[in-house]
């Protein structure tokens, strides 16, 4: 069994976790980016603020993390502590999630969400090395 960890440990750790420019975010960066796409990235003017915008089609992405908004696969697996605080926070970015989905495809615009998951090891591997 994992030992136990201090609170102000737990905070620690939480508090380095980033929202923006995360290693998912760049894998899905570098392959457009060398596919020759150009993008703006977190657009103020859309809902949520889309990870990757690309203007010029009309095309938001969102490059999701499977535990943080509840992708239901094996990596979105439910905290083991603290469950009061982190279902219903996960909960509520999934939630919002849905709404601003709504909300950018009812502008007109398209949406595609990748999922960490989803991207190959192989992918992964090859465009954060180089």
């Amino acid at each position: 069994m994992a030992d136990k960890i201090s609170a102000s440990q737990r905070s620690r750790i939480m508090s380095r976790i980033k929202s923006k420019d995360t290693a998912p975010e760049i894998v899905v960066r570098k392959y457009l980016h060398g596919l020759g796409y150009r993008f703006r990235l977190h657009e103020k003017n859309l809902p949520g603020k889309p990870d990757i915008v690309l203007k010029k089609h009309r095309t938001a992405i969102q490059v999701r993390g499977c535990f943080w908004h509840k992708h239901g696969c094996k990596f979105s697996n439910s905290p083991k502590s603290n469950k009061s605080y982190w279902l219903p926070k996960l909960m509520k970015n999934k939630e919002r999630d849905k709404k601003n989905d709504r909300r950018i495809k009812s502008l007109g615009w398209k949406l595609i969400v990748i999922w960490e998951c989803k991207l190959s090891d192989k992918l992964k591997k090859n465009l954060i090395i180089n």
